[in-house]
């Protein structure tokens, strides 16, 4: 992370610095030389340089080159009146980009401590899974189909189909939050026996969006498995030994496994959607979610709320926090725990059976 001021910072090389303009580009009002604003109209004088200046800096964010990406969003500042909305704007940029980086710094260094020696050949071989990108990135159809026919084999067609299903309705939740905010994003790649992901481009959003595309695949992934339960229940629900083999079986494995495999994805620890959605809670929202996780498990005797009430103590005694709640991700935090809870209990365990 490189630490920058407005005054500091050297002009882009790109850009070459505006000529002074002396007559408001929207009224035509004499200004004297300096003047970021003008007095009759409240136009920003120098708007062109500046709408320049963002479109590099977004180019930027989405190459991934975060150190020039916040020069440039920094050297817009000299540009625009202080106390404006516009300058509130930057600023968020500029400090969802810090918190990028300290949080990458904190987790590289924790895990080099951790790693010791081996330290440089785990991120040589973390750094390689852009080939794996690359690879599959065009390739939605052939790794849907393969992730099917793996769990068709296993458990058969009809539970390797709807589970393929519900999986992909998850990552398209991941989709639709992203594109609806604008943002780049990839067709959904699936890893068989490994699960899927959704490759989208941040652009430098703050922890509230990060957070909310994050939940976005665990909300769709809970409408799927609640579909399923409907169907579960509208079909008379109970299901005794002799009717292992029925279709009413099958609804309520995809239900209980749906609303499972989404619970897994909070867990908030290396990739998963409950690690990006923390980023945005503090350390006390983190602690209520540890607490209401293991309450869940008293009540209910799952034992996925371990795995999360385990990852979020430690999520609240480590690592970066932000000091400013984020009251929007947390409610959603708890709403999936307690919908896709109760998911779980209102439908019985299947045990894996074939279909």
């Amino acid at each position: 992370m490189i630490e920058a001021t407005a005054s500091s910072v050297p002009p882009n090389p790109t850009v070459a610095t505006p000529e002074p303009i002396h007559n408001c580009p929207q009224c035509s009002h004499w200004l004297p030389e300096g003047t970021l604003a003008c007095p009759d109209c409240q136009t920003i004088v120098y708007s062109s340089h500046l709408r320049l200046l963002a479109s590099i800096a977004t180019q930027q964010e989405q190459q991934q080159k975060w150190a020039e990406a916040r020069a440039t969003w920094t050297s817009m500042l000299e540009w625009i009146p202080a106390g404006t909305k516009q300058v509130e704007g930057i600023e968020a940029r500029i400090q969802a980009i810090d918190d990028r980086g300290k949080a990458a710094e904190e987790s590289k260094a924790k895990w080099t401590r951790r790693l010791g020696p081996l330290a440089p050949i785990v991120f040589f071989l973390a750094k390689a899974k852009s080939l794996i990108f690359v690879i599959f990135k065009f390739k939605f159809l052939l790794s849907f189909f393969a992730f099917f026919g793996l769990y068709w084999a296993i458990f058969g067609w009809k539970f390797g189909l709807g589970f393929t299903l519900s999986i992909m309705i998850h990552e398209f939740g991941h989709y639709v939050a992203a594109r609806r905010r604008g943002l780049k994003v990839d067709l959904p790649v699936f890893l068989p026996g490994l699960g899927a992901y959704v490759r989208w481009y941040s652009m430098g959003v703050d922890l509230d969006t990060l957070s909310a595309i994050a939940l976005a695949g665990p909300f769709f992934g809970l409408l799927a498995a609640a579909v399923c339960a409907g169907v579960y229940f509208a079909r008379g629900g109970a299901i005794g030994p002799q009717e292992a083999e029925t279709t009413n079986s099958l609804w309520a494995a995809l239900a209980y496994t749906g609303a499972w495999i989404n619970l897994i994805n909070l867990v908030p620890l290396l990739g998963l959607d409950g690690a990006q959605a923390t980023h945005a809670l503090n350390r006390t929202q983190r602690g209520l979610i540890l607490v209401a996780a293991i309450v869940f498990y008293a009540i209910l005797h799952e034992g996925v709320f371990l795995f999360i009430a385990g990852g979020m103590a430690w999520r609240t005694f480590t690592g970066f926090a932000p000091e400013k709640p984020s009251t929007p991700t947390m409610v959603r935090y708890m709403l999936l725990l307690f919908l896709l809870g109760a998911l779980m209990f209102a439908v019985p365990e299947t045990h894996g059976r074939q279909f």
